[in-house]
């Protein structure tokens, strides 16, 4: 199959290659719901060495690049207790972290989490998170201009492979929020 952006060799949907997914990304798919079917969700295997966004788009098409979206784990901090979050944003901005991840999630103090917690709580591979299996009960936010597109590329858990995940899909995960302005001008 042809991936719908990009220039993959061949483009999978997820529920035909669970093998090629982490644990957490594989029940989720598993267990899918929304309106959007989870064949319509489609798997891209890459190379590691080209994970990082600025490598990959210059190897898979500099178009990518509008249609990529990081995602990042995130720990809000309020009275001795942290909320954990996932904040998906295109790859060509920032997330608030300040701003609207902080109002968002009520805290006193927002910042990145850890590499060893954000990937030690959602069992996925630092480079290659992704908001499809996130842990039952984190608010994901999800900037409108993710939710908008046709098709995002995101990561597959790991940093061997994508999924192209259309916007609307995003939208509807576990725990997800879209928010205007959650991505800002780097």
């Amino acid at each position: 199959m042809r991936a719908p952006i990009g220039d993959f060799d061949t483009a999978t949907p997820v529920p035909d290659c669970l093998d090629e997914l982490t644990a957490p990304v594989a029940d989720a798919v598993r267990t899918w719901q929304g309106t959007v079917p989870a064949d319509r969700v489609l798997y891209v295997d890459t190379d590691p060495r080209w994970a990082d966004t600025a490598v990959f788009v210059e190897h898979y098409g500099r178009e990518l690049l509008e249609q990529s979206a990081n995602c990042v784990v995130v720990a809000g901090k309020r009275g001795g207790e942290t909320t954990l979050a996932a904040c998906l944003v295109l790859s060509t901005t920032r997330v608030d972290v300040n701003g609207v991840v902080r109002r968002h999630l009520g805290a006193r103090k927002a910042s990145f989490a850890s590499m060893d917690t954000a990937t030690g709580e959602t069992g996925m591979e630092y480079g290659g998170i992704t908001p499809v299996g996130l842990p039952a009960g984190w608010p994901l936010l999800v900037d409108a201009a993710v939710a908008d597109l046709p098709y995002v590329l995101v990561g597959s858990g790991r940093r061997r492979g994508k999924l192209l995940v259309p916007g609307k899909a995003l939208a509807e995960l576990p725990g997800a929020v879209v928010l205007e302005g959650l991505g800002i001008g780097v």
